[in-house]
C-alpha cells in the first residue's frame, strides 16, 4: 500500500480505491534471468516492482535483441497493454535482478477506472508521454548519425547518474537499440577515448567533456 500510494497513478485516493485496484493481486518473488511474459501472451496482468529490476526486450528480424526499457522499484509494468484490443502482451518481460512483484489485476484496473475516473486520466497522461518519448526515439533513429545517437544516449543517461555512468545494456544490445553496427560503436568509444570526450570501459563510463557530447546530440533535444 506504501508503494503503491508513492506511484503519481495511485496515490491520493480513498481506502476503498486500493481495496478495488488490488482485488485478485498476489505477490511473486521471481530469479534473474527468468522470464514473466512473452510477446503474444494473454495480458491479464501488470506489475509493480517492490524490489529488483525487469527489462523489456524483443527480437529483431534477424533475431538480435533490443532492449526497450528496464524497470526498477517503485515502477509500473505492462499498465498500458491492460487496454490493447487485443488483449495480448507486445513485448517479453525477464528479470534482470532478482525481483519481488506485485501481481495486479487487469479486471479491477478497468473497474477502478470505472469508479474513479481521475485514474483514467492519469493513465492516458502517461501513455500519451510515453508516445510522445517513441516518436522521439523514432526521429533520433531516422534523422541522425551514429555519433548523434550515441551522444544522446550518454547524456539522457547524465540526467539520472551524474559524469560517472553505467550503460545498463550489453554493448551489442546498445548497438540494435541505437539501430548502428556494433563495429561503428566500438571505433566511436575507441576515438572519443583518444580525444578524452570520455574515459572507461565496457559498461562503466566518466564523461569527461560534457560540452562536446552536448553538441553532437543536440538533434535529439527537444524544448518540450
Amino acid at each position: 500500500m506504501t508503494l503503491l500510494r508513492q506511484h503519481s497513478l495511485f496515490k491520493q485516493y480513498p481506502p476503498e480505491f486500493y481495496e478495488v485496484l488490488l482485488n485478485n493481486s498476489f505477490l511473486a518473488k521471481v530469479a534473474a534471468g527468468k522470464v514473466i511474459f512473452t510477446e503474444g501472451d494473454e495480458a491479464s496482468q501488470y506489475f509493480l516492482v517492490a524490489e529488483g529490476a525487469l527489462e523489456m526486450f524483443r527480437y529483431s528480424m534477424e533475431g538480435e535483441e533490443r532492449v526497450f526499457s528496464i524497470f526498477e522499484k517503485g515502477q509500473v509494468v505492462a499498465h498500458a497493454a491492460m487496454f490493447m484490443p487485443h488483449g495480448k502482451y507486445p513485448m517479453n518481460a525477464r528479470v534482470r535482478e532478482d525481483v519481488v512483484l506485485y501481481c495486479l489485476d487487469r479486471q479491477s484496473l478497468h473497474k477502478a477506472c470505472h469508479q474513479y475516473p481521475a485514474l483514467a486520466i492519469r493513465l492516458l497522461s502517461m501513455v500519451s508521454m510515453n508516445m510522445y518519448e517513441q516518436i522521439n526515439q523514432v526521429h533520433l533513429l531516422t534523422s541522425s548519425s551514429a555519433t548523434e545517437r550515441l551522444a544522446y544516449y550518454f547524456i539522457q543517461l547524465r540526467k539520472e547518474q551524474g559524469d560517472r555512468i553505467t550503460i545498463p545494456v550489453t554493448q551489442k544490445q546498445l548497438a540494435t537499440q541505437l539501430g548502428i553496427r556494433a563495429e561503428t560503436l566500438n571505433r566511436l568509444l575507441s576515438e572519443w577515448q583518444q580525444k578524452q570526450y570520455i574515459q572507461g570501459k565496457r559498461k562503466e563510463w566518466e564523461l569527461l567533456d560534457v560540452g562536446v557530447l552536448s553538441s553532437f546530440a543536440n538533434t535529439g533535444v527537444r524544448s518540450f
